[in-house]
């Protein structure tokens, strides 16, 4: 099997590789500028910042590996929750998303050679409503700061979801189901 490289330096993304049995992976972390172009939807923002991270990345790797990039937004009412600059920034985020729906997109590239094949998954999050003083503890704990939207499913982030349609492990930033069946399409396989 060839070599995969996970050209992200994010934590998250691999401890899911490792979840799905990818375990013997490269990462190799290529220095863009997330910039994209105008009036692009959601899913093809993050598709775009996608492929552009796999052509960074291409020039790290050999043309036998496979490298897999991605690039996650939360968008709210199509305005785009980055990750917060402060916690008063943090708190608007959250305020914002409370009470209401918003969606988690991420565009996924894997690439060998000359064979590139990008794709997309959409998530709708649900968030409860929250009282301010909640939200101001969780910012304590610090969780939000590192996170886009300012918040992590995966941690206590989840007790302010009250529930969501689509993919849980696209909101923690790579969707493993598309990535699997994006992966098999390059000869790797998971149960067989």
């Amino acid at each position: 099997m060839a070599k995969i490289v996970l050209a992200s330096g994010s934590p998250r993304r691999q401890e899911l590789l490792q979840r799905i049995g990818i375990t013997d992976f490269d990462i190799r972390v290529p220095q863009t500028e997330e910039t994209y172009p105008a009036g692009l939807s959601p899913r093809q923002t993050v598709e775009y910042i996608s492929r552009e991270k796999s052509d960074a990345a291409a020039a790290l790797c050999t043309p036998e590996e496979i490298i897999i990039t991605a690039d996650t937004m939360v968008f709210l009412d199509d305005q785009r929750l980055g990750k917060p600059v402060d916690e008063a920034d943090a708190l608007r985020m959250l305020t914002a998303l409370q009470g209401r729906r918003h969606t988690v997109c991420t565009g996924i590239t894997v690439r060998r050679g000359g064979e590139i094949l990008t794709e997309s998954a959409s998530t709708d999050v649900y968030f409860r409503p929250a009282a301010e003083a909640e939200l101001r503890g969780y910012i304590r704990t610090g969780e939000p700061m590192d996170k886009a939207g300012a918040y992590g499913v995966q941690g206590l982030g989840a007790l302010l979801v009250e529930r969501l349609d689509g993919d849980f492990f696209n909101v923690m930033g790579l969707p493993v189901l598309r990535l699997s069946r994006m992966l098999e399409r390059f000869g790797v396989h998971f149960f067989c």
